[in-house]
């Protein structure tokens, strides 16, 4: 690991420890060759003191099982009909996981316990058809798993469930995950299965909204497979429940986990609750809607007046602040290599956004990508919002000679007498995209 990859990491310590993430991890993905990269992947969260609640599957474990006894199953994934057969194979074939998942855990220094924390009673009958000892979740034991949790165990949660009477039942991992994420107030749900996420038109969808997901599924806008569906499904309800953030990894990609969660672009898909938020570049079809966005600020002249052709000749240097898809916030970065300097300007947040750190996050933003193209000092011209840049950012009042030749020209011309601030720039890192917050 590059000392880069730690300190990438170690900016999302403060906002993930003492969390919970629910871990979902298929059966077959238990059964692959990067199931013991998986495994140091969770000693890596725990040792971030990152609470650890492990939900498996055990689909393909009961179809081979099946096989090998020459058994014909009913259902394998827990969302079908169970018969008494396909129950029996089905707790054979979970406890053989578990036990499986139990010794890798300890393999890597983990302390892990079975945990029998679902109460499930009977699906019933629904379409006309008794689905038997297929079982929902009725109550989840937080209790329990609060008390395993509080002591440094990992829950591992077999996709098995019992009744107050004693009956057991078959019940999905899917809708177990969802329903302890839940239960638990649970930051993340991590799916890891077989696919690389949501496909829509040949690409991976990154990141999507509750409603987005929903639409997706109406539609069957998605490759068909009943593995994605019914995580999509389940990621959807957990966000209606209250659970911010549900990842659908491939868990067959070695350090999927650790890079979808410690890094801004990820490696699956992203389905989320709450205000999603993400600094990218401008389009031109943006223009428009910056122009709005600035106007008050240009006509108090806080900003300059800038034209659309004027943006759209420099697009390249504008950056703008989405917030569940709403645009909110802008900036831009003009670079003069010769000088090894950059230019912050056109930064503005709107007012119904204020007071919520947006400005600092545009400004480091900015701060980094200045650190990435190799600029040594950055600058800032400002007539109104000067003691911001002061308080909040760390820069210096300077003179004009500090400014490059082309600048120094433009602003001289201008007569709006700003304020000339700069600051030396850090060493480069990885800008700050709040993908996972």
């Amino acid at each position: 690991m590059k000392v880069s990859d730690l300190r990438g990491i170690l900016q999302y310590v403060p906002r993930f420890r003492e969390k919970i993430f629910v871990v979902a991890i298929d059966g077959d993905i238990v059964a692959s060759e990067n199931f013991s990269n998986i495994l140091l992947d969770l000693a890596v969260l725990r040792s971030l003191s990152i609470k650890v609640i492990l939900v498996h599957g055990a689909r393909s474990q009961i179809e081979r099982l099946a096989a090998e006894r020459g058994v014909a199953i009913s259902n394998s994934d827990g969302a079908g009909i169970t018969d008494d057969v396909t129950l029996k194979i089905s707790i054979e074939a979970a406890t053989q996981v578990t036990n499986e998942i139990m010794q890798g855990l300890t393999s890597v220094d983990l302390r892990a316990a079975y945990a029998n924390s679902i109460i499930a009673h009977p699906s019933g009958i629904l379409g006309g058809i008794d689905y038997l000892y297929t079982g929902r979740v009725e109550r989840v034991d937080t209790k329990a798993l609060h008390l395993f949790l509080n002591e440094g165990i990992i829950p591992i949660i077999p996709p098995i469930g019992f009744d107050g009477e004693g009956k057991t039942f078959r019940v999905n991992s899917d809708s177990i995950a969802s329903e302890v994420a839940e239960a638990m107030q649970a930051m993340k749900i991590i799916f890891l299965f077989n696919l690389d996420g949501l496909c829509v038109g040949g690409e991976i969808v990154r990141q999507i909204s509750i409603t987005e997901t929903e639409e997706v599924l109406k539609k069957k806008k998605y490759q068909d497979d009943d593995r994605l569906v019914s995580k999509l499904e389940h990621a959807a309800h957990a966000c209606r429940q209250g659970v911010p953030r549900v990842h659908l990894l491939n868990g067959s990609v070695n350090e999927a986990l650790l890079t979808e969660v410690f890094s801004a672009e990820g490696i699956g898909t992203m389905v989320y609750s709450n205000d999603y938020q993400q600094i990218r570049r401008i389009f031109k079809k943006d223009v428009r809607n910056v122009m709005s966005l600035i106007r008050q600020s240009v006509n108090s002249e806080e900003l300059i007046r800038r034209t659309r052709a004027e943006i759209i000749q420099h697009i390249e240097d504008y950056w703008v602040l989405e917030i569940d898809r709403t645009l909110v916030g802008c900036v831009a970065m003009h670079c003069y290599p010769e000088q090894n300097e950059a230019e912050l300007a056109c930064m503005y947040v709107s007012k119904s956004h204020g007071g919520q750190g947006y400005g600092r996050k545009l400004m480091a933003f900015v701060e980094n990508l200045a650190a990435e193209k190799g600029m040594r000092k950055i600058f800032a011209l400002s007539t109104q919002a000067f003691a911001y840049f002061q308080q909040k950012g760390g820069y210096q009042e300077a003179s004009s000679d500090v400014l490059p030749p082309a600048r120094r020209e433009k602003y001289e011309a201008s007569g709006r007498n700003s304020k000339i601030l700069m600051k030396t720039v850090a060493a480069s890192s990885a800008a700050e995209t709040p993908r996972h917050g």
